[in-house]
């Protein structure tokens, strides 16, 4: 269990959050929510004791073990990925290093057996004998495929040293896990491995996260950073955003009922102030409206961008079809193999599966950007299309700050549009200005959502659109693509933003393609799919849910 009293937090003169009092108690999972900036993950490191705070105290239960999700991707490269996962229990792996370092003597004394019969007594009381395959089941659940399980950090690239981080910190059984952005590189499959094991572990969870199904899963407290505090509210996201909305109209309402009387007290004590029979009731109206709180309601730290697509004409019957499209990756690994596919007028398609970089290949086909090796595709009359890819960084190395930048695709040139335009999208007074090179990536996202605002394109293909965006950003986009009249092709590890928007599924496999109209929540409960999928996946390194 961890206890926070009073604790408060300072950058420069303004108070990040104060006066924190809160209970972290074993068997819930604690979801931590606020804007970007508002100190989620900074509140993570407070806990973990990784950041100092300013006034307050912090306790844990004696004896607990607290693991944490590592941010450095690189801290463990001179590591193998199986040593690397039992470093999250780390008195389990210094007694499996010290255990390897007395069988590995050449002169081994009666000293050495007496120490490693102790050490294997340890060993077994760790878990050690079935620590390799609980690690493996991790990894494998994580979707690190199994021929990586036995190469060095160095050798995996970000993604996968993502997931093997997350098993580190699962890994051992912790009696309090901190969790920043765990879904962050995770395919839904992955996300649902985790969802399954956080629902399943008995003891503390802490997360924070921006993917709003997964809150809204694994959370039985949610804890929203806003206002300067931190507030609890027993249930997950939707039911906090629920309370939120309540709580919000509850203090505007108030807030209302105090104005009107203030200005009825006022009334009266002008009216018969200079009354002599009046007078002490007009006294007493004017203590009442002293004590009477007219305090302005708090300013909310969450701002949502403005998210909305406009086509300039609308798409005929003729979208886009493809013809047996053959595309290799550089080191010749086949992506596409005589991929074909007819999009109609009404489609809004979430392109779902382990295949992600088949899937941007395609996109990257069909919007021009690559050519396919073979195969060919067609556009109709009537179409246009915007494309925000999953690395956009290529936009954004000249020199133009924002406002020049998002110049470039605008018919209307007029700075002040231009700003008006990029304010609606959070990028308000000299932020307009900041250059393009030192963008964050979520910035870079919404300058690339600005572009297609402005393109008037009736069909916009979207590589995983969320990442980067915080949970406001989210919400928006969700549903400006709702409401938009035309084609939507996309994917997305958002389970939420897939089920809202799609209403056609299609799962690129190792072995084949799965084809529905029907939305995403119906298509993983379809029994036939559930099939197709078994049989198009049984030959894979992965350990796909069914």
């Amino acid at each position: 269990m961890i206890t926070v009293s009073d604790v408060s937090l300072h950058f420069s003169e303004k108070p990040l959050f104060k006066d924190v009092n809160l209970k972290f108690t074993p068997g819930n999972c604690y979801g931590i929510i606020g804007a970007n900036g508002a100190g989620k993950s900074t509140f993570l490191k407070v806990l973990s004791g990784e950041q100092e705070h300013d006034t307050g105290d912090i306790f844990m239960t004696p004896g607990e073990r607290m693991a944490v999700l590592k941010q450095d991707h690189f801290a463990f490269d001179e590591f193998s990925v199986k040593d690397t996962v039992m470093q999250g229990y780390p008195k389990l792996y210094e007694c499996s290093k010290a255990r390897d370092e007395i069988y590995s003597k050449e002169d081994f004394t009666e000293e050495d057996g007496i120490r490693s019969s102790e050490l294997e007594a340890e060993f077994g009381e760790l878990g050690g004998y079935e620590a390799e395959n609980q690690i493996e089941q991790m990894l494998s659940g994580l979707g690190l495929e199994e021929k990586f399980h036995d190469k060095m950090m160095s050798e995996l690239d970000e993604s996968q040293k993502v997931r093997v981080l997350l098993a580190q910190a699962l890994f051992g059984n912790p009696d309090i896990l901190l969790l920043d952005e765990p879904t962050n590189g995770l395919d839904l499959e992955s996300i649902n491995w985790l969802e399954d094991f956080l629902l399943d572990f008995p003891n503390t969870v802490i997360v924070v996260s921006h993917d709003r199904h997964f809150l809204n899963t694994v959370c039985t407290v949610t804890c929203d950073i806003d206002y300067g505090k931190i507030t609890q509210f027993a249930g997950n996201y939707d039911f906090w955003y629920q309370m939120s909305q309540i709580l919000q109209k509850q203090a505007k309402d108030q807030k209302k009922k105090n104005e009107e009387k203030a200005k009825d007290l006022k009334e009266f004590i002008q009216r018969f102030a200079s009354n002599a029979a009046k007078s002490r009731q007009a006294t007493s109206r004017k203590k009442i409206l002293e004590k009477l709180e007219l305090e302005d309601l708090p300013v909310t730290s969450r701002k949502f961008p403005f998210v909305q697509f406009k086509p300039d004409r609308e798409i005929g019957n003729n979208v886009l079809e493809v013809r047996k499209l053959n595309s290799k990756d550089e080191e010749g690994a086949q992506l596409l193999k005589d991929f074909s596919l007819v999009v109609n007028r009404t489609d809004k398609i979430a392109f779902v599966g382990i295949e992600h970089n088949t899937i941007s290949s395609l996109f990257d086909i069909i919007a021009g950007e690559v050519k396919a090796d073979s195969g060919e595709y067609f556009w109709g009359q009537t179409t246009s299309f915007a494309y925000l890819g999953r690395d956009n960084n290529k936009y954004f190395t000249n020199n133009y700050n924002i406002t020049d930048w998002l110049k470039q695709y605008s018919k209307e040139q007029d700075d002040a549009y231009v700003r008006g335009f990029l304010g609606r999208m959070l990028f308000s007074g000299d932020e307009s200005l900041k250059p393009v090179k030192v963008l964050s990536g979520g910035e870079k996202v919404r300058c690339m959502l600005s572009k297609l605002m402005l393109s008037g394109a009736n069909i916009l293909i979207m590589d995983d659109p969320t990442n980067h965006l915080d949970l406001e950003a989210i919400e928006s986009l969700n549903q400006a693509l709702v409401n938009f009249p035309g084609v939507v092709l996309f994917t997305s590890h958002d389970h939420e933003f897939i089920s809202t928007v799609a209403n056609r599924i299609i799962e690129i496999t190792p072995n084949g393609v799965i084809d529905r109209m029907m939305p995403f929540d119906d298509y993983m409960a379809d029994d036939q799919v559930r099939n197709l999928r078994a049989e198009y996946y049984k030959d894979s390194d992965r350990k796909i849910k069914f």
